[in-house]
């Protein structure tokens, strides 16, 4: 059982920079693969960013070249720096970690194989 909590959202005008935490339980961290999604009210929940045991990273083409997703093993934290934020980038933002098989690569931006959830944290990005 993995537990994920987020962190480092906030409020920044655009073109701003904030970087988002999700501090994990210890249980399998070095070897789950994990992601950033993100949702606003009425919407899709959206994958934005996911990495997996290796390092090997995917991105939404919407963030390419502005966000980049990294893993601190010895911290047990996933991080997302978010640069050139745009007012379109304000969502609830998630943190998730697959199970134990890590997702095919062309799937690991949808929501299936992704069995644990942060609680979100806000990012409001203004004009």
């Amino acid at each position: 059982q993995l537990q994920l909590v987020e962190s480092g959202g906030g409020s920044v005008q655009a073109g701003g920079s904030l970087r988002l935490s999700c501090s994990a339980s210890p249980s399998r961290f070095n070897t789950v693969c994990m992601a950033w999604f993100r949702q606003v009210p009425g919407k899709e929940r959206e994958g934005v960013a996911a990495i997996d045991s290796a390092g090997s990273t995917v991105y939404a083409d919407s963030v390419k070249g502005r966000f980049t997703i990294s893993k601190d093993n010895a911290a047990n934290t996933l991080y997302l720096q978010m640069n050139s934020l745009k007012p379109e980038d304000t969502s609830m933002y998630y943190c998730a970690a697959a199970g134990l098989e890590c997702i095919p690569r062309r799937d690991r931006l949808g929501r299936d194989g992704y069995f644990y959830w942060g609680q979100g944290t806000q990012v409001t990005v203004s004009s």
